[in-house]
């Protein structure tokens, strides 16, 4: 698995043929990308680790708050180009990305273990859609997380 997670002010994800929209005030905005090997642990293990990451600032400016001490929430949004390989010729390939079942069941999970073990406000995308993400990035501040 691997994400990019952005700091942001807000984030909106839409789904046009779905008639959709998520959004998020302050928060994280997650991208993840699920590998074929990919397995429930890992899910687990990265749900844990982004719900805890100090990312947001304290009174001094540090680095020293979460998420939830931020009064923060998640939007993730499922993205399988995160595993694109672009080293030979001009098409990326997928070929390491998770198959559609998969990679759904992953997801799902993850957004689980945020919602559920951490209790977090968490928002979705929809999964194999074609969606449109805008946001406000605070920093800026992009970080990249695999497992």
């Amino acid at each position: 698995m691997i994400t990019v997670i952005q700091r942001v002010d807000q984030a909106t994800v839409d789904v046009a043929a779905e008639s959709y929209e998520a959004s998020i005030g302050i928060g994280l905005l997650v991208l993840l990308g699920i590998a074929k090997e990919d397995q429930p642990e890992q899910a687990h293990w990265l749900a844990n680790r982004i719900a805890n990451l100090r990312v947001f600032a304290d009174e001094q400016g540090r680095f020293n708050k979460n998420v939830t001490e931020a009064g923060g929430s998640v939007l993730v949004v499922s993205q399988f180009t995160l595993l694109g390989n672009c080293s030979k010729g001009h098409r990326p390939s997928f070929i390491e990305a998770a198959d559609p079942d998969t990679g759904r069941t992953l997801y799902e999970l993850f957004c689980q273990a945020l919602t559920e073990t951490h209790h977090l406000d968490v928002k979705r995308g929809i999964f194999q859609a074609a969606m449109s993400v805008s946001l406000v990035n605070n920093g800026p501040a992009t970080f990249i997380l695999s497992r």
